[in-house]
């Protein structure tokens, strides 16, 4: 029975969710700021694409701990990891955009609202956009320093 998976055991203790969890770690522990908010935003766009498959087959608790991950995502590491004084107009406004999406996340998540997930997500994408077309500024002047 070594090395074989318990079909009991819960899917945190199944070894394939153990290598996941450790890559993952490995992955924030070894990466740039810039990387740790683009996993951010991978992150978020995956729960959201969780939440909308989950409400599309009516599978309401999923939805609902999907659109939950996706809230916390959003106000506990994109929002919470601007820098209000530093970042000016734009981290104020984008303090602003997560705010109003995490709004419409609980919404989404009380009325079933598709709409409401696709607003989040065209909201959203730019943002995300940005972010990556930036990408290979932050590594050379992070290479350079």
């Amino acid at each position: 029975m070594y090395g074989t998976a318990s079909p009991f055991a819960s899917r945190h203790q199944r070894p394939n969710n153990v290598y996941s969890r450790v890559g993952l770690e490995t992955e924030v522990h070894s990466a740039s700021p810039h990387r740790l908010i683009a996993m951010l935003f991978e992150g978020l766009f995956t729960a959201l694409a969780q939440a909308q498959g989950a409400l599309e087959a009516q599978q309401r608790e999923l939805k609902a701990h999907a659109l939950s991950r996706a809230v916390r995502i959003l106000d506990e590491g994109l929002k919470a990891g601007l820098d209000l004084e530093a970042g000016g107009e734009l981290a104020r406004q984008l303090h602003e955009l997560y705010s109003y999406a995490s709004l419409r996340l609980v919404q989404a998540n009380a009325r079933d609202d598709g709409a409401a997930l696709q607003e989040v997500r065209l909201l959203l994408e730019p943002v995300r956009d940005a972010w990556s077309a930036i990408a290979p500024q932050v590594e050379t002047r992070r290479v350079a320093a």
